[in-house]
This record gives C-alpha cells, structure tokens and sequence, in this order.
C-alpha cells in the first residue's frame, strides 16, 4: 500500500466505486475498498480489519448495496470520503450515507446515516468493526460498557462457543494495544455493541456489531424510520515510541517462501461430493476423475426420503469406477426414527470399499449421543469408521458438542457465511487453523474431518422462515460462478496449506461435475447466461487437485511467505520427491522467490494466459512445462505455479 495520491477522486454520475484506494491518517495506512475501510495497519502491525456498513435480511443473510455519489478527497495525511448506498432485494429498501474521515492524528471517523423506504423485517443494520485475530486472538483489550464501567479482558485464543463473547456486550467501546507504546483505542455509538468470534464461519475476525443478539429477532423496521450511528478509531502513543517504518508496498518487491521450523505432517485423505445434478458420469468424466487419486466420494443419504436406496446404489457404482472408498454422511428424519438396519442390509449386498460414516440427525445441531449408538449396534460389522460430528459450521459443533466417544469429529467449512467479496474469502484459510486447534481442544484423541468445504453454503441452519423459492433465470443460492474461476482454484491451494498443516485427517471438497464441482458435464450448465461454462470443460480447481492427487503425497512441510500479503504456498513430499503449489490470491502480480527450496525442475503455470487451454484441453495442459528461476517470477492475479523440485 502506498499513500494515496493528493486530490480528489468521484465517480460518475451512474455511481459504483473505486475497486481499491490505497490512503493515510497520519501513521495509519488504511485501503478504501467497495465502501469500506480494509486492512488499516500502523506499520507492520493491523489495528483493524474492516470497518463497514451492512444490512442483513431476516435470515441472516447480506442484503448487497449500490453505491453512489461517491467522492474521495486525500493528502498524504489524511482523507475525506462521501457516498450513498442503496440496498434493495426481496422487499427490503434501506439507503444510507458515508461520511468518513481520516486526520494526520491517525484518528478515523465512520458515520452512517440511514432511513428505510419501506417497511420490512431484519435482523441487522449498522455498522460492524472486524478485529484482525493475529494481532488479537489471545490479547488483553480493555472494554468501556455503556453504564461506564470498565473492565479489562481478553480476546479469546480458543475459538469461542458462547456469542456474544462472554463479557464483550454493552459495548461503548474499547481498546487494546497495537506494539508496545501504542494502543487502539476504538469508540461506537448510536446502538448497543456487542463482539462475536468470527472464526466460528472461517472468517479470520473478531467483529464488534450493533443490536445484540439477546433481542429478538426479526425485527420490523418502518418506512422512514432513521438509523444513525458512528465508530471512532484513535491511535494512542505513550511518546516512547517512533513513528511506524511504511508498511511494504509495491508489486516489485518480493515475497519470500520459506521452510519453517515445524516438522512435516501427514497429508489428509482427499474426497469429492457426488453431484447434486444427479446425472451420471460419462467416459470423459470418469477418465478425468480417476486421475485426481481419491481418497473418497462422499455420498448424502437422506434416510427421509425414500429414494435413497437408489442414491445409494449410484453412489456405490460411482466410488468403485473411481477407485475411491464410500464416505456415507447419514441423515437419519426430523424427531426420531430412520432405519439404520435397512441401510447395513443394502451395504452388505455392494462390493464397494467403505471408509466411514457421518451420523446427523435433521433438525439437531450435531450428532446426538443415541443416535452414535444406534449407528454402531446397526452398522458395526460393514468395516466403516463411525463417528459425530455437525453437517453445519464449527458454530453448530460448539453449540451441540456431539459425543466424544466416535472414531472421528467432523464438521463443514464454507467461506462466505458473512461476505462474499474476494477480499473477505481470501483471508479465510487464515481463521481454518484456528478451527482445528479449538477442536483438537474439546476432542484431543479423536481423528478430526472436515466434510465437506464448498465456496457457498449449502443450507441456512440460522434461518428464521422457510427457504425462498429461485426466481426464474437466477442461481441457486448453493451455487458461485466463481467455481469455474482462477480464483477458487488459488482458494483453494491455500485452504488445503491450512487443513493440512493443521492436522486433520480427512477433507472432502466440492462435488464431482455441473456448477458446484471440479469439471462441467457433458450437458453443460442449465443457466449458460449466468454460469457460462463450456459443456466437457474443467474448472482451474481440477487442477490443483490433479497436482496434488497426481503426486500422492504422504506429507507435507510446512512452509511461510513473507513480504505482500495474498500468497500461499503449499510443499508436498513423497518419499524423496517435493512438488511446491504457490497461489497468488491477490488480484496484484507478486514477485516470488522460492529460493533454498530446492532447484525447480518440471514447472506448470496456471494463469490468465493458459487458462483456456487449461479448461478445454487439460491434458494438453497438463504436459506442458515451462522454466522458471527460484531467485524470482512473477506471479499474476490469482496465478497458480506448481513446480517439482530437486531438493537443496
């Protein structure tokens, strides 16, 4: 980041925002990104994540907004920033207006000031302040509550099952330090704050909100009814400090790969989802598929349903032509019943190599401790590990502990729980090794799976009211166009760095085939205006699971980048071969040296400029090779390079 230039910058009459601008108050430096205040650090150090207005619907979900009239006005010092934001989707219309401010004392001000233009149900709107959890997991922050006690705390270091964090609510504001000297000394007004831990969904942040969760909720709000409220963001120095060095800026410099002082750890056992389109595979697909070496195929049995049988049967056929083992996620009806007999009958008359079972209950947070027992008296002796866990987030696991007594804990991941930007999901694998560490706490013996990751949510376990029906001519609300992009391929490099070295055992991503998976079918998509695949195409994330699959990795060694933020790197041994994935998750081009590593070899770069090739002939793709020099290459936005290494 760099200061931002002096002047002003508006948009045009039309509206929309700025993509990304870089500014300063004083020994802040902070980026203006969509609205919002992003990554706002003093030095080296991050003071505060984001800062950002936002309107949620009754459901929980992020109603998004439309900005206009926006205006930025900057020095090398400080800033002063306008707008309007109109948010309106499925009966809700709420406009509010920024007024932001940035002085060369590094104090921040973010007003909002809003009014509904028609009456409807929400659970949110205001203003939220996230928490960067490097910086503050585990740290002492001093809280100011609104009857004016004050009370000295500490951010959690374990993920927190209560929300609100237990002693964080009432909240007029607070402060914790940011290096030594400097404090951060944060000041709301307008409602009643309170603070969650958001590393419960992956997002890698504590976040400080309006309208406490002990109200109830949906709540309606008026036609004309006004909302307003502010956050102050001062920088407190004790004068025993110098001013912060600049924060690293530029595309040039360089980000540094290196080993780490960890010892290696064992690669977990990777599986796909069957698809939920339901059609079969044809040649191609299976061909493509087997290549990936798979762990696993992951098969949804809704024992509600009476066609499960069949899915099963399917299933089964699917797992063997793969040369996967059956991963069966059993969801036994709402209330009581679902027979678990019926089921080990069908498995006893299938060859097909079964791994292990997932026993959830419709309606129930997690598995429940009769239902684990049922589970094993009825499937005992068809060879399959039996265990407990949520189909939901950790959240759900933290609010229902299953029993701890199964051969294996497992819960779900997705990135986008709470915003959908790029920006936001691309620091979620950051939160993920904290969500392994908090469940190795509460089950110390037990093998931890995460099943399975996908780049949406799958249902809304928090609604409030029945699911909306899709209009016509729009995507299902399970389904990313971004599936198909350089992007969730990059993702999910640096998803599969934090899984791995965090110790779990098993991951099951995405699906086979169609929009939520790694390849498209034959058919093609059912809505080609808005998911515009290439029927017998493959996503770029095929390709990382190639890499990786196709290597067969027993471990992997841990590793750091160093420099830009954005770049993960993800080093995989098998006996004496290494083979290194870099994804740049950033949309700026980063320099990257790979230097002590080892002398790459064999090199594949998946980017911009091979991504057609890539998706229509990836075989062809996957034969190429190009050089590259570990002293430094430049790697494009959301470029993958996977190189083959000798050892130094």
């Amino acid at each position: 980041m760099t200061a931002a230039p002096t002047g002003s910058l508006s948009t045009d009459p039309a509206g929309g925002a700025a993509a990304c601008v870089p500014l300063r108050a004083g020994p802040l430096e902070i980026v203006f990104h969509d609205g919002d205040l992003r990554r706002i650090r003093w030095g080296d150090r991050e003071v505060v994540r984001r800062i950002h207005g936002a309107v949620r619907d009754r459901d929980w979900g992020t109603v998004p907004g439309r900005i206009t009239g926006l205006v930025i006005d900057s020095s090398d010092t400080s800033f002063r920033i306008r707008y309007t934001r109109e948010h309106c989707e499925n009966g809700i219309h709420f406009v509010w207006h920024a007024a932001i401010s940035g002085d060369e004392d590094g104090t921040i001000r973010f007003s909002f000031d809003g009014e509904a233009k028609a009456t409807f149900l929400t659970n949110r709107i205001g203003l939220c302040v996230l928490h960067p959890i490097r910086e503050c997991a585990g740290a002492r922050v001093r809280s100011l509550h609104l009857d004016g006690s004050v009370r000295d705390r500490v951010f959690p270091e374990s993920v927190a099952a209560e929300q609100p964090v237990a002693g964080f609510t009432d909240l007029a504001g607070l402060t914790y330090e940011v290096g030594p000297g400097i404090r951060a000394e944060l000041e709301f007004s307008g409602d009643v704050f309170e603070t969650e831990d958001q590393r419960n969904w992956i997002d890698a942040s504590f976040k400080t909100y309006s309208t406490p969760l002990r109200l109830p909720f949906p709540v309606e709000v008026r036609a004309g009814e006004r909302i307003r409220q502010s956050v102050v963001l001062r920088i407190l120095d004790t004068g025993r400090t110098q001013q912060p060095a600049r924060v690293r800026t530029g595309r040039d410099e360089t980000v540094h790969i290196a080993l780490t002082a960890a010892e290696p750890v064992r690669f977990p056992e990777i599986g796909l989802m069957m698809a939920s389109h339901g059609r079969p595979f044809d040649a191609a697909d299976s061909d493509r598929l087997s290549r990936l070496g798979l762990s696993h195929l992951r098969a949804d049995l809704r024992l509600a349903d009476s066609r499960w049988p069949e899915r099963l049967r399917v299933a089964a056929r699917d797992a063997t032509g793969l040369g996967a083992a059956l991963e069966l996620a059993i969801h036994l009806p709402a209330g009581t019943g679902g027979d678990l007999a019926l089921v080990a009958r069908e498995l006893g008359r299938m060859k097909v190599d079964l791994t292990r079972a997932l026993i959830f209950r419709d309606g129930c947070r997690s598995t429940l401790a009769t239902d684990l027992e049922a589970a094993r008296s009825a499937l005992g002796d068809c060879g399959m590990a039996i265990g407990a866990g949520t189909d939901a987030d950790l959240y759900q696991l933290n609010l229902q502990p299953p029993p701890a007594d199964g051969d294996f804990v497992c819960w779900s991941m997705n990135p986008q729980v709470h915003a959908s930007d790029e920006l936001s999901i691309a620091e979620t694998p950051e939160a993920v090794v904290h969500q392994i560490a908090s469940a190795r706490r509460r089950f110390p013996d037990l093998p931890l799976l995460v099943s399975p990751i996908t780049l949406k949510p799958r249902s809304n376990p928090v609604a409030t009211g029945p699911e909306r029906p899709v209009a016509p001519g729009e995507l299902p609300p399970q389904v990313d166009v971004r599936q198909m992009s350089l992007f969730c391929a990059a993702w999910t490099v640096a998803m599969l760095k934090a899984l791995s070295e965090g110790g779990v055992e098993s991951v099951t991503l995405f699906e086979t085939t169609g929009w939520r998976g790694v390849l498209e079918t034959a058919a093609g998509s059912p809505l080609p205006e808005r998911f515009p695949s290439t029927p017998g195409s493959v996503f770029p994330v095929y390709h990382v699971l190639a890499d990786v699959g196709g290597f067969s990795p027993r471990s992997v060694v841990p590793t750091q980048a160093t420099g830009p933020d954005g770049v993960a790197s993800l080093l995989l041994g098998a006996g004496g071969r290494r083979r290194l994935l870099v994804a740049n998750l950033s949309t700026t081009p980063r320099l990257v040296s790979i230097a002590g590593l080892g002398e790459p070899t064999r090199v594949r770069i998946l980017d911009g400029m091979t991504l057609e090739e890539a998706m229509l002939r990836p075989e062809a793709h996957r034969n190429r090779s190009v050089s590259i020099p570990a002293e430094g290459f430049l790697l494009a936005a959301h470029a993958i390079v996977t190189a083959d290494l000798h050892e130094p």
